[in-house]
């Protein structure tokens, strides 16, 4: 990358905000958010629609590597999150991260399999929260996207590589049933995924993308198949 790109890669405000303390999204670490404005997907549940949404950023990547500055030996952990990360160029900045001592998570949608291989490639990641959105069958209605296919692409990479990983789903009853949920670890299963299924539940938020309100269904949680996959509900 020429001199002159990168210098307006690191001065261009890509990113929404950052949250400067979190002990809850990067398990075991001690870590601040780094928000990406923008994303590939439209999901109806999103509660961050100001972040995807979003035209232009608060903070370049050089105002966040000032902060993160400040914050060695206090902090031992970044969360690129979003929106959707991956619609940035991430390796120089995480580059940049790595100089700090710092341990990066991604948190992802997994659409933009060639950005998250190559930055597995170069170790520039510790951790990936992979977002399964959806069965087959419903991705397009959910997410208004019609990438599934690379995100599986994504998901069969990671189940092979040696990172640290984990997948989960948001449950909005009225979008997403059990028996969708099956489905899911019925795939997972076939894959060979060996770690724990994180299912959250969906957050009731002023507004979010599809103006949904708390669900009307009722989700029966005795129904998920946690035979061979160990669910955990956040």
């Amino acid at each position: 990358m020429s001199i002159d790109k990168e210098n307006n890669l690191f001065n261009t405000n890509f990113i929404y905000d950052i949250t400067k303390f979190t002990h809850l999204d990067y398990p075991d670490h001690l870590s601040c958010i780094v928000w990406f404005g923008g994303c590939n997907m439209r999901c109806d549940y999103c509660y961050n629609k100001d972040i995807v949404f979003s035209k232009n950023g608060n903070y370049s990547f050089n105002d966040t590597l000032d902060f993160l500055k400040t914050r060695v030996g206090l902090l031992n952990g970044v969360v690129l999150s979003g929106g959707e990360a991956t619609t940035h160029n991430l390796k120089e900045f995480t580059q940049e991260i790595k100089k700090l001592g710092f341990k990066i998570k991604l948190d992802t949608n997994g659409l933009n399999f060639k950005s998250i291989k190559e930055l597995i490639d170069l170790n520039l990641l510790d951790f990936i929260a992979l977002d399964y959105k959806a069965p087959k069958d419903k991705f397009l209605k959910i997410t208004h996207s019609n990438r599934y296919d690379e995100f599986s692409k994504t998901l069969d990479f990671l189940i092979k590589s040696d990172i640290k990983f984990e997948v989960r789903t948001t449950v909005h009853s009225d979008l997403i049933d059990e028996n969708d949920i099956n489905i899911i670890i019925n795939d997972l299963i076939q894959r060979k995924y060996k770690n724990n299924y994180y299912l959250q539940s969906f957050l009731k938020t002023t507004s979010n993308i599809g103006d949904l309100g708390t669900p009307v269904k009722k989700f029966d949680k005795a129904i998920i198949d946690d035979s061979y996959i160990k669910i955990v509900w956040r």
